[in-house]
């Protein structure tokens, strides 16, 4: 039986309850229920925007948003989003998905720290960025109705989430921090590591290696 969340149908797919379960495996519960609360919102945006998205590719893109963050998808280099992005890429891969839709879940998962550019591409993308501005920003928040909102939390509750979604973006980045340059995730790491100052974007280009 279709699972229904605030109006909103949880895709009940093999592929969706695979990535379900992968999610639910590796990442911890704090994770899982953003994941999934990033779903149900985007949805929930999409209507209100008039923004219609493939509910599957939306699921995996949600689910898989913050994959970077965790122990065992994580990597050392590049950016968290791109190594959710890459592990999504992967997936759909292995399991039929063409390559447009791929392209879709890959960017929608890549660009979802990126203010204001995910809305003028697909409804995929513009929802996962939806979806994950509400939920850790409070960013359109308002513009739901407050009977969803708290139907949303109870299936997926947030207790100590401010704190617990930091703590989580510290230990997902904090030991490749110039990851982080020209992101919103420096800033965290200046609250969080002592001593850490930013990627200066002007003291880059004024100490390149061009005389004028």
């Amino acid at each position: 039986m279709t699972e229904v969340i605030a109006d909103i149908a949880i895709p009940d797919s093999p592929l969706a309850n695979e990535a379900t379960e992968l999610v639910r495996e590796t990442a911890p519960p704090l994770l899982f229920h953003h994941s999934r609360r990033v779903f149900l919102f985007g949805s929930l945006q999409g209507r209100r925007l008039g923004r219609t998205a493939d509910p599957e590719l939306l699921y995996v893109g949600a689910m898989f948003h913050d994959l970077g963050l965790t122990e065992k998808f994580r990597g050392h280099t590049q950016r968290f989003e791109l190594d959710g992005a890459d592990e999504a890429e992967r997936f759909l891969t292995a399991r039929g998905i063409g390559a447009a839709d791929v392209r879709t879940v890959w960017e929608a998962i890549a660009l979802h720290t990126t203010p204001e550019v995910p809305y003028r591409l697909e409804p995929e993308i513009a929802l996962v960025t939806a979806g994950v501005e509400t939920d850790v920003l409070g960013i359109g928040r308002d513009d739901l109705p407050e009977e969803l909102i708290a139907e949303v939390t109870r299936a997926h509750p947030r207790p100590n989430f401010k704190r617990e979604i930091l703590q989580a973006f510290t230990d997902g980045f904090k030991h490749r921090p110039d990851s982080t340059f020209g992101t919103v995730n420096a800033d965290v790491l200046e609250h969080f590591v002592p001593g850490y100052r930013h990627i200066d974007f002007v003291e880059v280009i004024q100490d390149s290696s061009w005389t004028e």
